[in-house]
């Protein structure tokens, strides 16, 4: 999507930690976002995405470790829930604007209840892009 739209597509990711379904969802979105702090949000995300069976302390800081981030500083990060407050702001605001499973994804504020394939996507956003420069025109 990124590289069909370029420089007019703007994606924005927000946390939504199911832990009914994912015991381990929150501390792993924590872990996220601690990798975010240091520059490296998407190397996290994906690394954690990609052994979803792994999740937990001990593969979080070999995944740290893999990125040079301080496991120690990972640790004691999670241990004082420095990144919880975020996490949750996340979860909150999804649920205010109608979030109610993962993935979810919203077009210029709307959400998008139709299929999320790549070709329903970038026709949903090329629908909204022609939308937005007619009312331009307007």
């Amino acid at each position: 999507m990124q590289k069909h739209f370029g420089n007019g597509l703007r994606f924005v990711f927000r946390n939504f930690p199911l832990n009914e379904a994912h015991p381990h969802a929150e501390s792993a979105a924590e872990t996220a976002e601690f990798a975010g702090a240091h520059g490296k949000f998407w190397a996290m995300h994906d690394g954690l995405f990609e052994a979803q069976a792994r999740l937990g302390g001990p593969f979080y800081l070999e995944l740290a470790q893999e990125l040079s981030l301080s496991a120690a500083e990972l640790r004691q990060a999670l241990e004082e829930g420095k990144y919880k407050n975020r996490v949750r702001a996340d979860f909150t605001g999804g649920v205010r604007s109608g979030v109610n499973g993962t993935p979810t994804f919203f077009i210029n504020g709307k959400r998008h209840d139709a299929p999320f394939d790549y070709e329903s996507l970038v026709l949903a956003i090329e629908e909204a892009m022609g939308r937005q420069r007619n009312a331009i025109r307007a």
